[in-house]
């Protein structure tokens, strides 16, 4: 060879037969049983309002507000490190963007998706403020804006100030039909909310958001746009609550800004995500079942019904600090929405040898030690 000239490199060779590694999506259960599994759910949910009474129905309608409300919590706190205390600013603008709407003669079902879209167009000027915050900053930020919202939504006399509004289009409904009409908006909506956030996290934007939150300052050294990926989970939060109070306000045809704009969604959705597993898909799926189960069985329970939900949460916290789901993902590495991958010998061949001292190759994309506030 030449002085001065470099060798080319090696051609790369397969691996051996005895020696070749799989990555695969961190789950026992095989691709075809989830999917089973998830379309013999959306059947079930379609055929509940044939089923049921009226009431389980309205039930059900507010089940599946909170977990559109839970999952767009834990894709802030719990993936991408945010901590919002002010999530019900974007409920109440879902809200009065279905009443003014509907007011102004769109059809209310119509209107639903309209004033997602409303509240998500507001977070962004939202954003460009309260990202400035850290840590606790940013959570108060968060209140202080829902606050403001709700004190100059109720100076508008025009949608009835603070006493509230009705939401005109569908009192004229017999009780079975408007049952259903707002059963099937609010399924679409859950649906779309969950699906929307499991797609988002198997995107590239889901590998810079587990990168961010397990080490911010190696994502942003490897060239990850850390506050546009923030700023997009942001917004897509701010649609998902948004939606949620449009729901809110078909399915009890008043809209009334303190109940919008109630900080104690945002306790719910807080509690239900931290119970049910922080960081996990199924998280707030299960919590929002063990929130609604005890709901029913404790409301009339008195005192009771607060200091069972107050324990709970504590024991929670302090023996399962990665919720119910959490633990049991952990120890049983089940995964209904598998976001994390694991490294494993392809199938039909031995493991290859490890040199000693060294752990079998384990890759994880998922949530990280814990949920830290601030863009």
């Amino acid at each position: 060879m030449p002085a001065g000239t470099l060798a080319a490199p090696p051609a790369p060779t397969a691996p051996a037969a005895t020696g070749g590694w799989l990555v695969r999506r961190g789950s026992r259960l095989p691709a075809w049983l989830l999917a089973v599994l998830a379309l013999g759910c959306l059947a079930v949910l379609a055929a509940l309002p044939a089923l049921v009474s009226q009431a389980d129905t309205q039930l059900l309608v507010n089940f599946f507000v909170l977990l559109v409300m839970s999952v767009m919590w834990n894709l802030l706190a719990g993936y991408a490190g945010m901590v919002s205390i002010g999530q019900q600013a974007f409920i109440g603008l879902g809200a009065y963007g279905v009443l003014v709407l509907a007011m102004n003669g769109v059809p209310t079902i119509a209107s639903i998706p309209l004033a997602a879209l409303v509240a998500a167009v507001i977070s962004l000027p939202v954003s460009l403020v309260v990202f400035r915050l850290r840590g606790g900053y940013f959570a108060i930020a968060t209140w202080v804006v829902s606050d403001t919202a709700m004190l100059v939504i109720s100076s508008v006399s025009a949608i009835g100030g603070g006493t509230g509004h009705a939401v005109p289009g569908l009192a004229s409904l017999s009780p079975r039909a408007f049952g259903r009409v707002t059963y099937y908006a609010a399924f679409v909506v859950v649906v779309l909310a969950v699906g929307g956030a499991y797609a988002l996290l198997r995107s590239r934007l889901g590998l810079v958001l587990a990168a961010v939150r397990d080490d911010e300052i190696g994502a942003r050294s490897a060239g990850a746009r850390v506050l546009r990926a923030r700023r997009v989970v942001f917004v897509v939060a701010a649609l998902g609550c948004g939606a949620a109070g449009a729901l809110l306000a078909v399915s009890q045809l008043q809209v009334q800004a303190t109940a919008v704009f109630s900080v104690q969604w945002s306790a719910e959705m807080i509690f239900v995500t931290l119970i049910g597993g922080i960081g996990t898909m199924e998280g707030p799926i299960l919590g929002t079942i063990v929130f609604y189960l005890l709901q029913q069985n404790l409301a009339n329970e008195g005192a009771w019904y607060l200091i069972i939900f107050g324990t709970l949460a504590v024991a929670i916290a302090i023996w399962a600090p990665k919720g119910i789901w959490g633990t049991l993902e952990r120890r049983l590495g089940l995964s209904l929405f598998p976001l994390t991958h694991r490294v494993g010998p392809v199938a039909g061949t031995s493991r290859p040898p490890r040199s000693p001292g060294r752990p079998t190759p384990h890759v994880e994309r998922g949530p990280g030690a814990g949920a830290r506030s601030g863009p």
